[in-house]
């Protein structure tokens, strides 16, 4: 199998894996108990902490969540006063802002071009008296589209509001944005284990709690935290640190490759405004259900794992312009680390074969 869908979740890293084993089978203390065990636990835990913050904005504090989506409702609920935000955002965002709009809060969502960038006077427009929260995802899991979240905080920092980032596919990978308030990370986009993310606050920034109960972790989130997956976000996260030039150097290099070898598909989405790990590509007319089936040992995506199985085509696609013919003509590769050159290289020219096929 060639794994080209980096965007749906990473390979999980050696050793993230190993430092979790001894936390599953022997350190199993509750992180949250008082005794020997348990603080041993929390020390652990308070460890991977540090290492998941070092590649966050100075001035603020992590509180592990079950992973992105509780994080982005968290961060949503959590606020009030009217929403704006975008509408290629993920639907952990927008389902989040309707179901505030169903409860009275305002909701406005601003359109992109046709390079899935946020339009700017819109949102200057958009964002006013009365906003409480916007809300921009950092990297775009569909097209790999970086928005201006900088420019968009300083917006809302001149009417009193909060800026929320959701920087799941970019941690670790971009620049954190300067300004924003909340910032949203999830261990299994970058290499480390699944059912753990994180919410970055402010310091100064309070929260309604999303869930009640013993209040256990930081900002008084409730319930119990799996010491085995913090540790292995920990070291996912230092691991990203350590490696980011690499990490970065090998991308850039597959793309430039990848790029080359496909001259007859079109790109979604920016070229220059885009984390390089990631190519939407289409072709019209272009059958992706036969393409998938025919290649069956090759990982790539018709769209978001998130969205599978809808059957319609991805809103982030609409929302840059096209039909739905070619949103349905799409499909997406992503890759990173652990991919290699030749075996990308191979996929993309069977790929290619594939879709030529079609059109014999």
């Amino acid at each position: 199998m060639i794994y080209l869908d980096y965007q749906a979740t990473t390979p999980l890293a050696p050793k993230a894996f190993e430092a979790m084993l001894p936390w599953l089978r022997d350190d199993f203390a509750n992180p949250h108990s008082a005794h020997a065990a348990g603080r041993r636990a929390k020390a652990a835990v308070e460890a991977a902490r540090d290492s998941v913050a070092a590649l966050l904005p100075p001035g603020g504090r992590i509180a592990f969540t079950s992973g992105a989506t509780e994080a982005l409702n968290w961060a949503i609920k959590g606020t009030t006063g009217g929403i704006v935000t975008i509408a290629t955002e993920h639907a952990a965002v927008l389902d989040t802002a309707l179901a505030e709009r169903a409860k009275g809060r305002a909701v406005t969502v601003l359109p992109v071009g046709r390079d899935g960038q946020v339009d700017l006077d819109a949102a200057r427009d958009a964002i006013g008296p009365g906003t409480g929260l916007v809300a921009a995802m950092l990297v775009n899991n569909e097209i790999g589209v970086i928005q201006p979240i900088a420019e968009l905080a300083a917006m809302a920092k001149t009417v009193g509001a909060m800026t929320l980032c959701d920087a799941v596919q970019g941690y670790g990978r971009v620049a954190m944005p300067e300004g924003v308030d909340l910032v949203a990370i999830s261990a299994h986009k970058v290499h480390g284990p699944k059912g753990i993310g994180a919410l970055w606050v402010r310091d100064g920034v309070s929260l309604d709690p999303l869930m009640h109960g013993g209040g256990q972790e930081a900002l008084g989130r409730s319930g119990t935290l799996s010491p085995a997956l913090c540790v292995g976000f920990g070291v996912a996260a230092r691991l990203m640190r350590d490696r980011q030039a690499e990490d970065a150097a090998h991308v850039d290099r597959l793309f430039v490759r990848a790029m080359a070898r496909l001259p007859d598909w079109t790109l979604n989405g920016s070229t220059a405004h885009r984390y390089r790990g990631n190519l939407n590509l289409r072709r019209d007319g272009l059958d992706v259900a036969r393409l998938m089936s025919d290649l069956r040992d090759i990982a790539f995506s018709a769209g978001s794992a998130c969205a599978s199985g809808s059957g319609r085509p991805i809103h982030v696609l609409r929302a840059i312009g096209l039909s739905d013919a070619q949103a349905r003509a799409s499909i997406r590769l992503g890759f990173g680390r652990d991919t290699m050159e030749d075996e990308l290289l191979s996929a993309l020219d069977r790929i290619d074969a594939a879709a030529k096929a079609q059109f014999a």
